[in-house]
């Protein structure tokens, strides 16, 4: 068991975790339900991501005996995680960093997420080899997960009249507006 990935993995579920009680206590402070809170919660591509790391993470911990700890101890599986999670790191800092400013736990919370998670995730997956060879088409099937992101916000967007990111928010920008974006 590699002491780097179980501190890692105890990280990212700490951010993630954290993450769901603040979206729940602020949903239940607001006057709205539980449920509310964890749609909130599911929305946003910050948290499948670090949800999906933290499954990686904690699979390799695991002998791979089971149909869980295979799927996420893939290499296309963990590629597509290190891109994403890379993906989440990159677009908070050059786009959404500056449209809010988190106190407290939500900035620890954002810390985890959004800056310790990318960096620390692809770090490790560039210097922590793996045995498994990628193709030279992986990235090509990394970008299946984005793209079903992106199709799952719009339609859950359109649904509730809400979009998780200013960026693609159809009905400020449009629908050709927000497909440039989301292939920028």
């Amino acid at each position: 068991m590699n002491p780097a990935r179980v501190a890692l993995a105890v990280l990212v579920w700490s951010g993630v975790l954290l993450q769901l009680w603040l979206s729940c206590r602020l949903a239940l402070a607001n006057g709205k339900s539980l449920a509310d809170g964890l749609i909130v919660y599911f929305g946003y591509y910050t948290v499948l991501t670090n949800i999906l790391v933290a499954l990686v993470l904690t699979s390799s911990l695991f002998v791979r005996h089971t149909a869980f700890t295979r799927l996420f101890a893939n290499a296309q599986v963990w590629g597509c995680a290190a891109t994403s999670i890379a993906l989440v790191g990159l677009a908070y800092h050059f786009l959404l960093r500056g449209i809010w400013q988190p106190q407290g736990l939500q900035w620890l919370a954002d810390f985890l997420l959004h800056y310790a998670t990318p960096v620390l995730f692809s770090v490790s997956w560039v210097f922590l080899p793996s045995r498994y060879r990628l193709r030279w088409w992986s990235p090509f099937i990394w970008c299946v997960y984005p793209g079903c992101y992106f199709v799952y916000a719009l339609i859950r967007g359109h649904l509730l009249g809400t979009y998780p990111y200013p960026f693609i928010d159809v009905t400020a920008l449009g629908y050709g507006a927000v497909l440039l974006n989301a292939l920028g």
